[in-house]
């Protein structure tokens, strides 16, 4: 009897690999890109084999090529499976689909083992890769410029990961504002409050570049915003 992880390991080879490859994108395996000359634009393959069957997802990761050669990391591109603090952008695809939460598709054995891949295609074309093109084209578009550099970047994040709350992906200045993006929720008040701790002690600095902190979530939205006490 075929397995599933015979099943998804074919599917990965004849469907899914192809599939993704005639939607534009490039790679191999488990990894791959968007071509463009100025990021990495990429799409990777989480898989899990749980009980009997394989459950996989994606992750999508945008880092801007300077910023890869700079940080100095080890091979030609990133992993976008991997964090690496240098990312312009980052979410699971999950996050871009409607339901906005955390998706896993589950290859079973039997007739029906193919319905899993051809829904996880569908989910890469009409979502997965046209975010990634907004983000590229946002990014290249020069919404702000850079406030912290990596190295400060991560210092800030591993305060963050001391209390469990999801790192600053990026910190850019626009229209007068400190903007920080990250894959926080409005219903998660540990964030809130632990951001607002951050955003204080930024504004503290007295930056005449921006008077106040708006934090997004990895699709732009507004979350919290915290001004500058006495404005």
């Amino acid at each position: 009897m075929t397995t599933a992880r015979e099943y998804y390991a074919r599917g990965l080879r004849d469907h899914l690999a192809p599939a993704l490859r005639a939607l534009g994108l490039t790679g191999w395996r488990r990894t791959f890109s968007l071509p463009d000359e100025t990021h990495w634009a990429l799409l990777g393959l989480v898989d899990q084999p749980v009980d009997g069957r394989v459950r996989f997802t994606f992750d999508l990761s945008l880092v801007r090529k300077t910023d890869w050669t700079a940080a100095g990391f080890p091979g030609l591109r990133p992993d976008p499976r991997a964090v690496y603090g240098v990312e312009a952008w980052r979410a699971r695809i999950g996050e871009v689909l409607p339901v906005g939460e955390d998706v896993w598709w589950e290859v079973l054995p039997g007739p029906r083992w193919l319905v899993a891949l051809d829904d996880s295609v569908a989910a890469v074309r009409h979502y997965g890769l046209p975010e990634l093109i907004r983000r590229v084209e946002r990014d290249r578009a020069g919404t702000g410029e850079t406030y912290l550099s990596p190295a400060e970047l991560e210092q800030v994040n591993a305060a963050l990961l001391a209390v469990a709350v999801p790192r600053i992906q990026r910190a850019e200045l626009a229209d007068k504002r400190l903007v920080l993006t990250g894959a926080w929720t409005r219903a998660d008040p540990v964030a809130r409050t632990v951001l607002e701790g951050v955003s204080e002690g930024f504004l503290s600095a007295e930056d005449h570049r921006f008077h106040a902190v708006r934090c997004l979530d990895t699709l732009g939205r507004e979350l919290w915003s915290f001004d500058r006490p006495g404005r």
